[in-house]
């Protein structure tokens, strides 16, 4: 029977093969794997988030302790040094012992030969030994384990000093965020719930729906509540973008990308009685999924059209109230939640976004009434994907007024808009990182 280790292993081949986001590939392969105590589950899942978030850190350790290049490395045998060396830098409370013989026993469960398994556990005992000449991981060890692409282009937008702290909270572990939902629970009941069952959490601090989960690394179905639609997965700061939309009026809203409908479900609690909402998805995966959320969560009817929103656009006659465009990105605002990310993305890439998200805006315009209220988000903290592709579409759109995104934002949130009204959230907030604009169609 594989042990924790060599399934962590198994997560990371497979992902570096893989076009899957990381919590695809571990889940598909965890969930194929019997395993009596959840805790295993939790443990693979630290290991693996954890090596993701600090291969940069760990490989330059492991090149100093082994006479062998990395690249010269089977992939295996690379990716069992990781997972060692990351036990005995970041888990205190796995001993030493374990940390090197299980790690090794799983490699003899790969049936790997003798001279390699005696290789990656002399490596791991060199460093035990020499823990002294290794540098704790701090601001400069979370650089190191960000692309230098990535690194150099934060530098140039936001300076080194506070480069580094992005990168450092990057590799910080983030605490699970729910939206309470108030149409089966109140917020103050839910915590309640919560702690009976042993959790410890704490209500947000900038969206009126949020619980924080502290130290929760496990599936979420097995949070209280969960099969009674009692919560949505959301991070606060993407809890605050349907609240742009406001005032609300008993009209037909549009949530342009819907992907999975966090903010889809958020709308229909916010939209007064009558109100109708269309979630445009062209995904058939991600299609399916979202009426599963809608099951689970409960409330108004959406109408679900599997069109890209272009093709939407050109079938559609009647007008929107209130549109929601937000559009797909490059993540580069949510790494310490998705760490793989950092390792998925390039200069090169972020035109590629920003093409597609200026045309969802030009698709979004011909659908809103005058009056009526657009709100642009992404989860990039990259001025290419947020200032510039709303600086484009407001000069070729003139009868598109930018307005505060402050004024319909809770009191704790409104410090989080700039001079522009730009909402804008970065992990220095204990936030993950978002964009968000609010403009109003008034045509002359």
């Amino acid at each position: 029977m594989k042990n924790s280790r060599a399934i962590a292993m198994e997560v990371l081949l497979a992902w570096e093969k893989s076009q899957e986001s990381l919590d695809q590939v571990l889940d598909s392969i965890v969930s194929g794997v019997a395993m009596d105590d959840q805790r295993d589950k939790q443990f693979i899942m630290a290991l693996v988030y954890g090596v993701v978030r600090w291969q940069g850190y760990l490989d330059a350790h492991i090149q100093k302790f082994s006479r062998h290049p990395l690249s010269g490395m089977k992939p295996l045998t690379l990716a069992a040094l990781r997972v060692g060396l990351y036990q005995l830098v970041f888990l205190d409370r796995v001993p030493e012992s374990a940390a090197i013989n299980e790690t090794v026993q799983a490699l003899k469960l790969a049936r790997q030969p003798k001279w390699l398994t005696g290789f990656v556990n002399g490596v791991l005992r060199a460093m035990v030994r020499q823990r002294a000449s290794l540098a704790a991981p701090d601001e400069a060890a979370a650089v190191l384990s960000h692309p230098a692409w990535l690194v150099a282009r934060w530098e140039g937008l936001f300076g080194q000093e506070r480069t580094r702290r992005i990168c450092w909270l990057n590799n910080t572990p983030p605490p699970m965020v729910v939206r309470v939902n108030h149409g089966r629970i109140s917020t103050d009941d839910y915590l309640v719930l919560l702690r009976e069952n042993g959790f410890d959490c704490e209500r947000g601090l900038f969206a009126t729906e949020a619980v924080r989960i502290n130290n929760f690394q496990g599936s979420v179905m097995v949070l209280p509540g969960f099969g009674q639609g009692f919560f949505v997965v959301q991070d606060e700061a993407a809890q605050l973008v349907a609240q742009l939309l406001a005032p609300f009026v008993r009209g037909r809203y549009l949530d342009g990308c819907a992907g999975l409908g966090g903010k889809t479900l958020h709308l229909s609690q916010l939209v007064p009685a009558g109100a109708r909402i269309v979630a445009v998805e062209p995904s058939r995966k991600r299609q399916a999924l979202l009426k599963e959320n809608l099951q689970r969560i409960g409330g108004p009817e959406i109408e679900i059209c599997g069109q890209t929103l272009q093709e939407f656009a050109g079938q559609n006659q009647e007008g929107f109230a209130g549109i929601l465009i937000d559009a797909p990105c490059s993540g580069l605002g949510v790494i310490r939640r998705q760490p793989d990310i950092k390792g998925k993305r390039s200069l090169a890439a972020l035109q590629g976004y920003q093409d597609k998200q200026r045309a969802l805006l030009e698709a979004a315009a011909g659908l809103l009434e005058n009056g009526g209220v657009l709100v642009y988000a992404t989860c990039s903290i990259d001025p290419r994907e947020n200032e510039e592709v709303l600086e484009g579409f407001l000069q070729a759109h003139p009868e598109f007024l930018l307005t505060p995104a402050q004024e319909y934002l809770p009191e704790a949130a409104k410090g989080f808009c700039d001079g522009q009204g730009f909402l804008k959230t970065t992990p220095e907030q204990g936030l993950d990182g978002f964009f968000a604009a609010r403009m109003c169609r008034q045509d002359y």
